[in-house]
This record gives C-alpha cells, structure tokens and sequence, in this order.
C-alpha cells in the first residue's frame, strides 16, 4: 500500500471540516495562495496526495475532481506587497483566513498545514506539521493552492518572460536568480526577502 492510499478522510467523523493549505510560501516573487477545502467524508482519490508528490498533469486532474467534488471550497492570496508589509507567515494565514472568508458553507472545525495558525472567528483548529501527506482535505487544499498559483505566476511571466515564471514559478532557482542579477528586481518581486545583490536596482 503506497502513501497515497494513507490519507485520512477526517480527524473527527461528526464535525464539519475544512483542511487548509498554502502555495508559494518560499518564492522570491508573486503572491502566496490559499485554499480551504470541505470534502465528504467518504472522498477518495488514488492521486490525491501531498502537491509537491504530484505530478503537474495529476495535480490538474485532482483540481477538476476537487472543485466538482467538494462540498465547499475557496482560494484566495496575499500580494507580494502586502507579504512585505506584513511578512511571509502573516501573509501566509491572512490568506488563509480570507480563503475561508469565501466559503460558504462554515466548517466546524479546520485542518491547518504546519504548526502556526492564528484562530478564524470562534472556530477550533488543529494544526498539522506535514498535513498534507496526512488528511485528505489539507492535501486537497495544498493542490488547490498550487494550481491556481502556479496559474498566476504563468500569466504573469508573459509579463516578464526574463524571470522564467513559467518554470520556476517565482522560487529561487539558479535561473531566477541570474535574471535578478541581471534585470534587478520586478513589481512582482518580494523586496523584503533576499532576492540575491542587495544593490540590485527596481525595474518598474
């Protein structure tokens, strides 16, 4: 029996739960996305696991069983500018929160992947250090997030094709970082985190 086959459909079978996740949350440039999740409990998919074990082809495959399956879901993001207002892991659970801001269906008790969260309205939460290899929803969440980051960040390389978005998706490759060294920094670029020379000059 292999990983995938391992996840858990719930932590608790009498409580309405959403898992969390985010996407993005090393890059150099773009946003950080979220996604909250509600799936029945009887959800199974053999693919669905962890999004950094899945394929891209898989990971849009279980996006469309995700989104046609679930009994709620929601994403949403957190700017590069307001991740250098307020940090990456501020960011990370605004994101989040707003994520479960969209839902309409209010769980009872949320899922969180890794081990800080701050507390949504008056509900319960457990946090989950590696959640997404572990319950079904977080792992959910976590191709929810994924996708529809990676989405953006091809969008937006067609804006700033020298970053080379459409591979890496804004983390710090070799590559990125040489386009840096090269072009300086974007509006896209977090100016808080350390993008390579700190000299480099802002190209609007």
């Amino acid at each position: 029996m292999n990983g995938k086959n391992l996840l858990r459909p719930f932590l608790d079978e009498n409580s309405v739960e959403a898992g969390c996740d985010e996407a993005g949350r090393g890059c150099l440039a773009g946003p950080v996305f979220a996604a909250a999740v509600i799936l029945p409990k009887n959800f199974y998919h053999h693919l669905l696991n962890d999004s950094k074990q899945v394929s891209v082809r898989n990971r849009n495959i279980l996006r469309k069983e995700i989104e046609k399956t679930a009994i709620d879901y929601a994403v949403a993001s957190c700017s590069n500018e307001e991740i250098d207002k307020i940090n990456i892991l501020n960011a990370s659970i605004l994101a989040m929160h707003r994520a479960f801001e969209k839902l309409n269906v209010l769980p009872e008790h949320i899922l969180v992947d890794g081990n800080r969260f701050k507390k949504f309205r008056n509900i319960s939460h457990t946090c989950v250090v590696k959640g997404d290899s572990i319950y079904a929803s977080i792992a959910a969440a976590s191709i929810l997030a994924k996708t529809y980051r990676d989405e953006f960040m091809f969008k937006i390389y067609n804006e700033f094709p020298i970053y080379c978005w459409n591979n890496n998706k804004g983390y710090p490759t070799e590559t990125h970082r040489k386009a840096i060294e090269k072009s300086g920094l974007c509006r896209y670029h977090r100016k808080s985190f350390n993008c390579g020379n700190n000299q480099l000059k802002l190209s609007l």
